[in-house]
């Protein structure tokens, strides 16, 4: 897979296989059960981890098209890149980030497989919102008979394979790594979401709606009748207190305002550690603002702003392994060879991030392009020596490998990496 060129798919590997490794014995491999989330986690542990890093938990879904019916789990799913919804499979992925060296590393995918239940309610909804809404204004107060409901958070499918999925992980991590932050994208800021993360033993950083209704923490003195206060006065998006202000910068005509306050949400059951971004340009005053948060009030602004950055880092996974190692490639129907593919397929993220490190040691710039075109001329200055009479002396060798191996690249900087 380090040297093949054109789709990765089970035919396309047999291809590039030296001795023993046929189209049958991939096929065998594919459709054989293998512990994914260990082998992800041995390998991650063993060469990619920092003992003196902080690392932050990450989750994000990635789907990707397929045609046909047969193949396991396949089903209609919003896809952001074309912003629409599309037939094809989703994936699931935990991912470690590291806030120092700034990138992602898949470290446990599940495919995403919903029940007719999911299904069910999934339409349900969609129905709800193309319905049309009742002329007649609804009655102010109270309704006449109603009586006060103690509900209990119900989370949804989705939500109960994502605590698995991290509870798991965080047992197959104890006593070597220890995180705290859990980052998730605006489709898991609700109340349901914040419910589910801390029962893992995590904090939650999310993204809210930016029509968010937040409050203040009422601050008055009690009247000596009634309930005690709870809310006070409702944020302005257009005019945020300036006492929470905390830091503005302007870059080529944007000015970027920051703002960090506890506020409350009447759907939330606690209080919010949120932080408001707003973008105003200078020559047409249009505006833009963001609103981030966090279930641990103690978390610093700057630190929410950075943890949520970083989560994106887990788009430049997808974006490796649809692109060069056959997340987009397999043609295979069955559950276990699905799953074999899309793990394999990230758990490729991970090696090639490790080589890199060899490359990027000689030229700091060198890509997955380059790593692929290394290892596809040195198999190919391997092949042509087998066939030699008498192999070169040790140091022709090992300039005729540097010098073949650079070809197609285009950082071709002296490679740190063993030869075969």
């Amino acid at each position: 897979m380090l040297a093949m060129t054109g789709r990765v798919t089970m035919l396309g590997i047999s291809r590039w296989t030296g001795p023993g490794g046929s189209y049958r014995s991939v096929q065998r491999l594919f459709y054989t059960v293998l512990p994914w989330p260990t082998l992800f986690w041995t390998f991650f542990h063993q060469q990619l981890f920092r003992p003196d890093d902080v690392y932050l938990l990450a989750g994000d879904e990635t789907v990707i098209g397929k045609a046909g019916d047969q193949t396991y789990g396949l089903d209609r799913f919003f896809a952001g890149l074309v912003s629409r919804v599309i037939p094809g499979l989703a994936f699931f992925t935990l991912a470690l980030i590291s806030t120092q060296q700034r990138r992602s590393f898949p470290i446990q995918v599940e495919q995403v497989v919903r029940n007719e239940a999911e299904k069910a309610a999934s339409r349900a909804r969609s129905a709800a919102k193309r319905a049309p809404k009742s002329a007649e204004p609804r009655k102010r107060g109270r309704p006449k008979g109603s009586k006060n409901k103690t509900s209990a958070v119900v989370l949804s499918p989705e939500l109960l394979r994502i605590q698995v999925m991290v509870q798991a992980q965080l047992k197959r991590m104890a006593g070597l790594l220890t995180v705290t932050y859990l980052a998730l994208d605006g489709h898991f800021g609700s109340h349901p979401a914040l419910h589910m993360v801390p029962q893992t033993g995590l904090h939650l950083i999310s993204k809210l709606r930016r029509d968010s209704a937040l409050y203040l923490p009422y601050d008055g003195t009690y009247q000596g009748h009634g309930p005690h206060r709870k809310y006070g006065t409702k944020l302005d998006y257009r005019r945020l207190p300036d006492a929470c202000l905390k830091q503005t910068t302007t870059d080529s005509l944007i000015d970027t305002r920051t703002y960090h306050v506890q506020a409350l949400h009447k759907e939330f059951n606690q209080a919010l550690n949120v932080v408001i971004l707003v973008k105003i340009n200078q020559q047409t005053q249009t505006w833009a603002h963001v609103v981030l948060f966090s279930s641990d009030l103690t978390l610093a602004y700057d630190q929410l702003i950075d943890y949520y950055r970083l989560r994106f880092q887990i788009e430049f996974n997808f974006r490796d392994a649809k692109q060069f190692w056959g997340l987009e490639d397999f043609m295979n129907i069955s559950p276990t060879a699905v799953t074999n593919a899309a793990n394999l397929s990230l758990f490729m993220v991970d090696l090639s991030q490790c080589l890199l490190d060899g490359l990027r040691s000689a030229d700091p710039e060198c890509s997955i392009l380059d790593l692929k075109a290394h290892y596809r001329g040195t198999q190919y200055v391997a092949a042509a020596i087998e066939m030699l009479p008498q192999k070169p002396e040790p140091l022709l060798l090992a300039r005729i490998f540097s010098r073949l191996a650079a070809l197609g690249r285009i950082h071709a900087g002296q490679p740190a990496l063993a030869s075969p």
